[in-house]
């Protein structure tokens, strides 16, 4: 009976919410918030295919990017392109939260005519923006003015963006190294190795493997498995089931795309999927 009685106790334990949780909008499906409650979560070298912006919560973190690091704290604004490498993580082994608004990169381009953006300032820190993010970063509900969030977004990447012009490659290894990018991102499921991208580029692996690290800042094997990562999660959002989404971006299988996705998102694709439905 004692055996009985613990059970049951322990049956009415009230669930806690998971630590990350995921919003989508029918009304705004260019939108996705990311809401991450307090834990000592460290995340990868990584990169978005959408446009990132994000408060910290609570806590300190150490935001890392191409010119980082810098130091983020409770009310600091981070800003991240599409394909900006970066990691965001709490310092030593303390607790942090934040809030993260992934915003399509299309559609940004579309509502702005211009073809491609780049924020100036990858960290704000002042009261006035920190006030707008927090207003941008909250779950958009059935009651929520999808009309009135939309324009105080578009009016926030107006005022932070400024028009981003690509230079074309100069040497040939930098032209190298761009074909070899278009094509991961063309077929980022294709299994083909790195000796075959050099090769098709004129250059020995080693020589590859240095001037693509050095023009994106990781190597060709990390930049595919992001494009991967970042691919299966747009079929898992999508509503694709989890060994569909795995197959067609080109993991081993299931449990491949499980350890991946875990490592860099700090939890499971299925928690993401559950998560990630659109609500009314």
């Amino acid at each position: 009976m004692m055996a009985c009685h613990r059970t049951a106790r322990t049956a009415m334990k009230p669930l806690l919410p998971p630590i990350h949780q995921f919003h989508r909008h029918p009304q705004a499906p260019w939108l996705e918030l990311r809401v991450s409650l307090p834990s000592p979560h460290c995340f990868r070298l990584h990169a978005h295919d959408e446009y990132s912006i994000g408060i910290v919560d609570a806590g300190q973190a150490l935001f890392n990017h191409a010119d980082g690091p810098e130091r983020v704290h409770p009310g600091s604004v981070v800003l991240i392109e599409p394909g900006r490498w970066h990691a965001c993580n709490p310092d030593e082994v303390t607790h942090w939260s934040y809030r993260m608004l992934f915003v399509q990169a299309d559609w940004v381009h579309a509502q702005l005519q211009q073809p491609a953006l780049r924020f100036p300032a990858r960290a704000l820190h002042d009261a006035g923006s920190s006030a707008l993010v927090h207003q941008l970063c909250q779950p958009l509900t059935a009651t929520t003015d999808v009309a009135a969030h939309t324009q105080l977004l578009l009016d926030f990447l107006r005022t932070h963006t400024q028009a981003d012009a690509h230079p074309q490659p100069a040497s040939s290894e930098d032209r190298a190294v761009h074909h070899a990018v278009e094509q991961l991102h063309a077929q980022p499921q294709a299994d083909t190795t790195v000796a075959a991208l050099a090769q098709a580029e004129g250059m020995s692996a080693s020589r590859f493997i240095r001037h693509f690290k050095a023009a994106t800042g990781v190597t060709p094997g990390a930049y595919r498995l992001n494009l991967r990562l970042n691919g299966a999660r747009r079929l898992l959002a999508e509503g694709a089931a989890l060994a569909d989404a795995a197959h067609a971006m080109g993991f081993a299988d299931q449990a491949h795309l499980q350890r991946a996705f875990k490592a860099h998102h700090a939890l499971t694709p299925g928690r993401y999927a559950q998560g990630a439905r659109p609500r009314a």
